[in-house]
């Protein structure tokens, strides 16, 4: 899909959401490879969420994001990384 056929209009707020293994770490895992390529992420804009059992962690990190490209970019470091499980 191009730039054009997208359903979002850049730039806007988005919700980045990674899962993995609840650690110490995880969200700063995230937050790293969020601020790769999106140097502004606003106090406030990570929450995390531990899962019912507490073995898992969500992490959210809201951007605005400014392209289709740099989301793309995102998701991917994200999935290329051992700890993250799953990246929505």
């Amino acid at each position: 899909m191009s730039e054009t056929e997208s359903l979002l209009q850049f730039p806007c707020q988005f919700a980045i959401k990674a899962m993995g293994h609840h650690r110490a770490d995880f969200d700063a895992i995230v937050i790293e490879i969020v601020r790769r390529h999106c140097a502004d992420i606003r106090e406030g804009a990570v929450s995390c969420r531990p899962s019912r059992t507490g073995a898992y962690l969500s992490v959210t990190v809201m951007i605005e994001a400014t392209s289709r490209q740099q989301l793309d970019a995102i998701y991917q470091g994200l999935t290329d990384h051992p700890d993250v499980l799953m990246a929505l």
